[in-house]
């Protein structure tokens, strides 16, 4: 750490998608470590694929990040705005030597590859253009734009202290001359997040292990510039239920899918965080907790398994911790999705007889609906529950609800005591009709609970409509 003065972090999401499960956790790590050492992190927007990025994915990225709350001491930065720089640091390297232009076809580099594919060799790009002492090139053909390679050592090894692999060496042979700038002047992935590190001072990268192979090129074109080099740590993959790498083209839904689907953003990141990471036996934490724990270390090397059903668990916990005034404005928005009109005052008072066995807000909503719009019970429910034998009763208790003046709970629980007494029922065989009919369902909590926080007129004229 003696080339930086101060820890800083990033993460450069290309903007060709949302933002993805993989690349959330990353990001959660990287904001964690700047955070826990007082650093800075940074949002930059690798946005050099001109014909894949779209400013949509632009907006729900930044989105994503402000949902979970990471927030960024610099950015967006957008490499599209830094393409001076690129061209002038790509200038000096050719100039230097260390870099060069080449004019070598594609029908030229496929001929070379099934030609070194015949003699079962590596397929590399051969260095023809690659001006060395004694060799004369060809004058450059008519027509042909080049593409700018890095002039890559020939001989030894890459080795760099892995923040979560260890040491990793790879023999600078099994590597070839990088292109480093496209026809069209747009540089390539590996030489623009060089420059960019180089010139944002990033100390540390954190990193799918994706990018394990690119970080030798990464590292020969750091040193060829004197560029200090930043600790390099690759995170093991997040697998599907399935088996497979979650990822954007295998379609793991993105972070706002779960924001939209009633998950807070408290739980994603505490979710997210295990994902490859651990804290002794610590399953249920808050970020600030992570922040003063996450030092780079205990960082695992196996992949990671996604599970919904943790995940739901998860979030379930801080549902039910939730701040009801809190959760009340959620489940209105949720509401709201639905088509469903109503106000946190409305249903605050109602959250807490739910919440508890809801993993997500969606669920509470959709138990809350039933307040605010007209049910449904099933033809199934109704059959079952809904009998000649129990309809008197249920007329009684109509009539009984219909009298009260004072509609609370210890008032509606009597009525349901002295209907039974009458009628002869057990309580399931009038509370679940009831249920059936009011609610939509045949379980709830606690009937007198749940019919207290409906508006009397509403229990009496669904209980007649049956």
């Amino acid at each position: 750490m003696s080339s930086f003065d101060k820890i800083r972090t990033r993460i450069a999401p290309s903007p060709t998608g949302f933002l993805h499960l993989g690349t959330a956790r990353t990001a959660l790590y990287s904001w964690a470590f700047a955070r826990h050492h007082g650093g800075e992190f940074v949002l930059r927007i690798e946005d050099t694929d001109v014909a894949r990025s779209t400013q949509d994915s632009v907006e729900q990225i930044i989105a994503a990040m402000n949902w979970l709350g990471l927030s960024y001491d610099e950015g967006p930065i957008y490499q599209m705005q830094r393409l001076d720089r690129y061209t002038a640091v790509i200038e000096q390297l050719i100039a230097d030597g260390k870099a060069y232009r080449c004019y070598a076809t594609p029908e030229e580099l496929t001929e070379m590859r099934e030609a070194q594919k015949a003699r079962g060799e590596k397929t590399l790009y051969d260095r023809r253009w690659r001006p060395e002492p004694g060799k004369t090139l060809p004058t450059p053909p008519e027509g042909v734009k080049p593409v700018v390679r890095f002039a890559n050592p020939v001989d030894g090894d890459v080795t760099w202290n892995d923040l979560v692999k260890g040491p990793i060496t790879i023999n600078n042979r099994e590597i070839d001359d990088l292109i480093i700038a496209r026809t069209d002047g747009v540089p390539t992935y590996n030489f623009a997040v060089v420059v960019d590190d180089w010139d944002m001072r990033i100390s540390h990268v954190f990193r799918g292990d994706e990018h394990v192979n690119n970080t030798p090129w990464q590292i020969n074109i750091f040193n060829a510039l004197g560029a200090p080099l930043p600790c390099f740590g690759h995170l093991p993959i997040i697998l599907g239920d399935d088996g497979l790498k979650l990822s954007k083209r295998r379609g793991a839904v993105s972070v706002m899918d779960y924001a939209a689907n009633g998950y807070l953003p408290e739980a994603m990141l505490n979710y997210l965080a295990r994902l490859g990471w651990s804290h002794g036996d610590d399953e249920l934490f808050s970020a600030e907790q992570m922040v003063s724990w996450f030092d780079g270390t205990h960082l695992s090397k196996s992949p990671a398994q996604w599970d919904p059903a943790k995940l739901d668990w998860v979030n379930g916990h801080y549902v039910k911790h939730l701040d009801e005034a809190r959760i009340a404005e959620l489940a209105v928005a949720q509401l709201a999705a639905k088509g469903i009109a109503a106000t946190v005052p409305e249903v605050q008072p109602k959250v807490s007889l739910f919440k508890d066995r809801c993993p997500t807000v969606v669920a509470l909503a959709d138990w809350l609906a039933m307040y605010f719009a007209p049910v449904s019970p099933s033809a199934e429910d109704l059959a079952t529950h809904v009998t000649e034998a129990v309809r008197p009763a249920l007329a009684a208790l109509a009539d009984r609800l219909a009298v009260l003046t004072d509609w609370n709970k210890a008032a509606i629980q009597q009525a349901l005591k002295e209907t039974l007494a009458t009628s002869g029922l057990k309580m399931p065989q009038l509370a679940v009709p009831v249920r059936v009919i009011v609610c939509g369902r045949a379980q709830t909590p606690s009937l007198d609970a749940v019919l207290e926080q409906f508006d009397q007129k509403k229990v009496l004229d669904r209980l007649q409509s049956r």
